[in-house]
């Protein structure tokens, strides 16, 4: 009997009752604790076939393209969707999602487009136990930077860090992890790309600053202008990931 770390790609499909022809070509994997809006959302933006293969899952098509969209929190829900789909013959995965801001050179509005993360996630060392850091591909990285640039939207590009225990953190961890020259801090970029690339596939991060927290911001100071202007950042990255999915 097969256990999961030995199952092959005819296995995945199977568990996740889809065919080849069904299988999506790049998949969106969005971080955020609610679920449902996001959901909904997806399922208007993939309007065509549209089906869910699992209850935080919608496939569909765009551009003739099969894309999906998964709503997760944290890395051990990520390493779920993007492992069973890297193992079904999935090829491209596009983290979303929030980060808190390590860096005064990241402002609220920027897109952060990760290039690399450092795993501290709980989950990515297991993936590639012989790495600290792991690197988002870099042609979707330029890629992004220039869809940007032709779209206006204002973005960075650097490294993450990706820890599991948000609710952990202290102003001596995000001292440390911003003098180490690191722009932000999420939980599950670094797994993402870490399982990208044990099953050779391709990633990248493309992120919206939701607290700074080198300037003493928390999720609980939330101000009116700061949730306008990370909505209509999400919009942005929706957009550049959808650039993403339906060109590479």
């Amino acid at each position: 009997m097969k256990l999961y770390g030995d199952f092959k790609k005819e296995d995945w499909l199977n568990v996740l009752k889809l065919s080849e022809k069904e299988l999506p070509n790049a998949f969106i994997i969005h971080g955020e604790w609610a679920f449902q809006d996001n959901i909904n959302l997806w399922k208007e933006i993939l309007s065509t076939d549209v089906h869910m293969p699992k209850w935080n899952t919608v496939i569909g098509k765009l551009n003739n393209r099969n894309i999906g969209f998964a709503n997760v929190y944290g890395s051990p829900m990520a390493s779920n969707i993007v492992h069973q789909f890297a193992g079904s013959g999935t090829d491209l995965f596009i983290q979303t999602g929030y980060f808190g801001g390590l860096s005064s050179t990241v402002q609220y509005g920027d897109i952060l487009i990760v290039s690399a993360a450092k795993m501290q996630d709980g989950v990515s060392h297991w993936y590639l136990p012989e790495q600290t850091l792991v690197e988002a591909d870099k042609e979707l990285v330029e890629a992004a930077c220039r869809y940007c640039e032709q779209k206006g939207y204002s973005y960075i590009k650097g490294h993450t860090v990706s820890m599991g225990a948000m609710l952990i953190e202290t102003h001596d961890m995000v001292k440390e992890w911003s003098l180490a020259g690191f722009l932000g801090v999420d939980m599950e970029t670094a797994t993402t790309l870490a399982i990208a690339h044990k099953f050779n596939k391709r990633a990248v991060g493309l992120l919206n600053l939701s607290d700074h927290l080198l300037h003493g911001d928390t999720l609980y100071s939330y101000t009116k202008d700061r949730e306008l202007m990370e909505s209509e950042t999400d919009k942005a990255i929706r957009d550049v990931a959808l650039y993403l999915s339906s060109t590479y």
